[in-house]
């Protein structure tokens, strides 16, 4: 159900998408803002909202899980475990309430989001 929402959703409100590289980083900041929402929604008790943004932040991840291309050596492999963990914390997050989790999905998804725009101007530069 989730394997191409998350792409389907992009996709419908960014037509005009410039490349694949776009979309992922459109997936990585889809991530933190829905976080952040999921995060609010803990803090005000609202549980919800709060399984309807870490859904939604499991959408997008399962999604990154799906578009990734192994014949590219082990950087796939270990992009595949750490999404899977980012999966496990937010289901903690829903399940406990617990905020630091999703903290802990944001630390690693602001990570990723920094190296991916620099791998991609360095990229587009050469």
């Amino acid at each position: 159900m989730y394997t191409n929402l998350a792409y389907n959703a992009y996709a419908q409100n960014n037509v005009g998408v410039e490349s694949p590289e776009k979309l992922i980083q459109m997936m990585y900041e889809g991530v933190l803002r829905f976080n952040t929402q999921a995060k609010r929604s803990i803090i005000e008790g609202d549980i919800e909202r709060r399984t309807y943004w870490v859904n939604r932040s499991n959408a997008v991840i399962t999604e990154l899980i799906n578009v990734l291309d192994y014949s590219h050596g082990d950087i796939a492999y270990y992009l595949s475990g750490l999404y899977t963990h980012q999966l496990r914390l937010l289901a903690e997050a829903n399940i406990y309430g617990d905020s630091s989790k999703l903290d802990e999905v944001n630390q690693v998804f602001k990570g990723l989001l920094e190296a991916w725009k620099e791998s991609t101007d360095v990229a587009n530069q050469a």
